[in-house]
């Protein structure tokens, strides 16, 4: 689709939501929330004031990247179902704002990290801006169906930029979650490939249900969770782990595991009404796992924050 008739079918004003909308706050709250965990797990404190505007300034970074993307991704997205409401192909935001935007947006957030915590962290921030839309979006998305294996890396450096924040440094904790995030996103957005296949295929995306069909990519959801599980679970052993994180994450994984070899044995003559009834429920579950993996990982640093406070109380007899 070409710009013009982005322009033709502009009926009014954008409002402030639309600009938000641009910024995909859906992606940018799972971004906010990794890179946060991954500055209070670090062993090094932060300033309340550095931590609020060094987390600002990355929310920002993934809010350029987003508007960015949905400059790049705009007429695929006025085709597939999912996204013809975004701001960009029903009208409401025209391309060259996105671009402006972006553009705009990706450089302040950098500058501005550099100058809140430290220039390797805005160096990470910068090139995880590259990485999601040069890489990602314009390189890989279009033309391979391992786009996801590979962008998913873009999504896996949150962590890493919150840990880099904080000690300006780098260490095998953070390079465990971004490795965590990186094996979790292809069962995560397979699911929903499977799910959406119709969308993807109209839109020409090589997506692997596209390109190889359901049964082949139902394997790769099953070998990609194998993979998954040990990254999953070593965090245990570190710094940044404990016992609670390990029960928790076992549990996580026993119930991952099993759905997808729910999903490496299902047929086609077993759907149901809902033919992806089975599809959505792991997808929906991917969200929950990698939600409460890091949730306990701020619950283990909350405890032992507690412990060192306990420690250095005066005993009084």
């Amino acid at each position: 689709m070409s710009d013009a008739t982005f322009t033709e079918t502009r009926q009014y004003e954008a409002q402030f939501s639309d600009y938000v909308e641009l910024l995909k706050p859906r992606v940018m709250r799972l971004v906010v929330f990794t890179a946060a965990v991954g500055m209070f797990v670090a062993p090094v404190s932060v300033h309340p004031v550095v931590a609020f505007a060094s987390i600002l300034c990355i929310a920002i970074g993934a809010g350029a990247s987003g508007a960015l993307n949905m400059w790049w991704d705009r007429d695929i997205d006025a085709i597939m179902t999912r996204t013809q409401g975004r701001p960009i192909p029903s009208g409401r935001v025209q391309p060259g704002e996105a671009l402006a935007i972006g553009l705009g947006l990706s450089g302040f957030s950098v500058m501005m990290l550099a100058l809140f915590a430290n220039p390797l962290a805005a160096a990470w921030l910068a090139f995880t801006i590259f990485f999601y839309v040069v890489i990602y979006s314009i390189g890989l998305k279009r033309l391979t169906p391992q786009n996801i294996v590979i962008g998913g890396a873009a999504g896996a450096f949150p962590p890493l930029l919150g840990w880099v924040v904080a000690t300006g440094s780098m260490s095998v904790e953070p390079l465990l979650l971004v490795a965590l995030i990186l094996l979790w996103t292809p069962p995560h957005f397979w699911a929903l490939a499977l799910w959406r296949n119709d969308d993807y295929q109209a839109a020409g995306i090589p997506m692997l249900p596209v390109m190889r069909g359901e049964r082949v990519t139902r394997r790769y959801i099953f070998g990609y969770t194998l993979l998954l599980i040990p990254v999953a679970l070593a965090p245990s052993f570190t710094q940044i782990g404990g016992s609670l994180y390990l029960a928790v994450s076992v549990v996580l994984n026993a119930v991952l595991l099993l759905g997808a070899v729910k999903l490496l044995k299902r047929q086609e003559a077993d759907r149901d009404a809902d033919k992806f009834l089975a599809e959505k429920r792991f997808f929906g579950f991917t969200i929950l796992y990698l939600f409460l993996h890091f949730v306990m990982l701020l619950v283990e640093a909350t405890l032992r924050s507690f412990d060192l406070m306990v420690g250095t109380l005066p005993v009084w007899f």
